[in-house]
């Protein structure tokens, strides 16, 4: 199982990635530099995953600070140990408290290593995190990707990937999920790197950054 630990790894991933599908060298010279973003894996990554979704980079960015300055390292055994209603005063909804909670309890009862994750195949490691409520195939994929550093996952589910995918091959709509799954089966073993040429290819067209926010 191939594993991503530095831009050496995204290059080699690329240069494999254009020999097994050529449409992609178009989707290459506009999309640039293909970014690496990694991040430990731990719960304090897969937390500020969980943190960022659905919301902006300032709004994540302000609960974040307000975790860490209560908790310092946002750890399993610190978020498992705050009082019931502290979620309320970093500003977390409900929703992302509770799987944060869920998460960290089952870090702490060692029902969950988010470390080993990373050695386990991928089909394997997003059927545990997955098994965590709150947690779905885009956060599970996301956290495998950029804190696990999994290099053969595509998270078909990511609005910007299906948009940037139909751009890039001429679709006439944003192709759902299961056909984007077909294309991205292609680009294995290197479907993580594909997903990020993917996202900088979409920073690329729209000025927008859709890489999530790790």
């Amino acid at each position: 199982m191939q594993i991503i630990r530095d831009d050496g790894d995204i290059e080699r991933g690329l240069a494999a990635l254009l020999e097994l599908d050529p449409r992609l060298r178009p989707v290459a010279a506009e999309a640039g530099a293909v970014p690496l973003r990694l991040r430990e894996p731990g719960f304090e990554g897969l937390a500020h995953i969980i943190v960022s979704q659905v919301v902006s980079r300032a709004s994540a960015d302000a609960i974040w600070g307000r975790m860490t300055a209560r908790l310092g390292s946002v750890t399993a055994d610190g978020y498992a140990g705050l009082e019931p209603d502290a979620w309320r005063a970093f500003g977390l909804s409900r929703i992302k408290h509770d799987t944060l909670a869920r998460v960290a309890d089952a870090v702490v009862g060692g029902g969950l290593d988010l470390h080993a994750l990373c050695d386990e195949s991928p089909e394997k490691a997003l059927s545990e995190l997955m098994t965590i409520k709150g947690i779905g195939p885009w956060t599970a994929g996301v956290y495998l990707m950029f804190c696990a550093g999994h290099a053969d996952v595509f998270p078909v589910g990511d609005v910007a990937l299906q948009a940037a995918v139909g751009m890039a091959f001429g679709y006439k709509e944003r192709p759902p999920a299961k056909a984007l799954a077909l294309e991205a089966a292609v680009w294995a073993p290197w479907r993580s790197v594909a997903a990020r040429l993917f996202w900088a290819y979409y920073a690329a067209k729209t000025r927008r950054d859709a890489l999530p926010i790790v």
